[in-house]
């Protein structure tokens, strides 16, 4: 079986980061750490499962879509051997237009 390589872009880290700071005000460091690791664990397993998800052509070609626990949007695009994870939304925030 192909193993992918996982990447995340500036802009999705800054979006865990982010995603971080809100769940840690909400609730606790430690909540929000154990939610993060969990997105990230889920965009890792790409590497094994990269075509998973909807493909999103009308926003951007190529782009692709899974969930999170239904309120977390991973956005990423497969390219020859790697994933690229170019948007992590939360909360019904409007990943197109920030697209």
């Amino acid at each position: 079986m192909t193993e992918y390589r996982v990447v995340f872009t500036p802009e999705s880290m800054a979006q865990l980061s982010t995603l971080f700071s809100v769940i840690a005000r909400a609730s606790s460091s430690e909540i929000a750490g154990r939610y993060v690791e969990a997105v990230v664990a889920r965009c890792e397993g790409l590497r094994h499962f990269p075509l998973r998800g909807a493909r999103r052509d009308d926003i951007r070609p190529g782009l692709r879509l899974t969930h999170y626990r239904g309120r977390t949007v991973i956005l990423f695009n497969v390219s020859g051997d790697e994933v690229a994870i170019i948007g992590v939304f939360h909360g019904g925030q409007d990943y197109g237009a920030a697209l």
